[in-house]
């Protein structure tokens, strides 16, 4: 695959989200009822709305960030290449505005790109539904609105390795494998956040398994593009 761009202007990124609250309870009986609706196709009738709370998030609607980690290339060309990443993690709308931060400050070129796995399905809308619930003005990177389908500044591994197959959904996980790419998910998984967010209160092992996401990302489309991988020493951590 030869991906065109300068791998500098890409800043990768992975996020990590838990339900709004931690208990179904918690929520008032109208948000029950909404969620009881959304989820209605998903759930059938093998779970009650309450039994399927734990999976709330998955949908912004219902659902709230606690981390994203974001990693770029330093001296791409050059035997000192260098992979810095850093995070930001806490109260979800200081983690939104300090993203915006980010993408306004130092991303927002036209040649800047965002690259995620899956993340066009996820993590985009995701980050910019979250926003626009806590009223944070869209960057530029994630506004949309009139853009035509080449105009998108976004990049997706999962995407990149359809090759035209749109039922195809292949997880970060089973790439790394394939590909021989260490693998991100060595402690915890998606479902689990979650539980070590509320229960553990641990979101240090939630951040360090957002940015070993966000590192096989990187890697992941360095094996697509058939060059090499970055070696763990010249990965930063910010």
């Amino acid at each position: 695959m030869n991906i065109k761009t300068n791998f500098e202007n890409i800043l990768f990124l992975d996020i990590e989200t838990v339900p709004e609250v931690e208990n179904f309870k918690d929520l008032s009986e109208v948000k029950q009822h909404l969620f009881e609706l959304k989820t209605q196709y998903q759930r059938k009738d093998e779970f009650t709305a309450e039994e399927f709370y734990d999976r709330a998030g998955i949908w912004a609607e219902f659902g709230m960030i606690v981390c994203i980690s974001v990693g770029y290339f330093v001296n791409f060309k050059s035997e000192k290449r260098e992979f810095r990443v850093t995070s930001f993690f806490g109260n979800e709308a200081l983690i939104l505005k300090d993203f915006k931060k980010l993408l306004d400050n130092h991303f927002n070129k036209t040649h800047h790109l965002l690259c995620g796995h899956n993340a066009k399905e996820f993590d985009f809308p995701f980050i910019a539904r979250r926003m626009i619930i806590h009223q944070i003005e869209l960057p530029e990177k994630l506004n949309l609105f009139g853009k035509k389908p080449w105009e998108i500044p976004h990049l997706d591994t999962m995407e990149l390795w359809k090759f035209g197959d749109y039922k195809h959904f292949t997880s970060l996980k089973l790439l790394t494998q394939i590909l021989n790419i260490p693998s991100p998910k060595d402690d915890i998984d998606g479902s689990e956040v979650g539980s070590v967010f509320y229960k553990e209160r641990n979101i240090a092992r939630i951040v360090k398994y957002c940015e070993k996401d966000t590192i096989a990302v990187a890697q992941l489309l360095l094996r697509l593009n058939n060059q090499p991988l970055i070696e763990e020493l010249n990965i930063i951590t910010i």
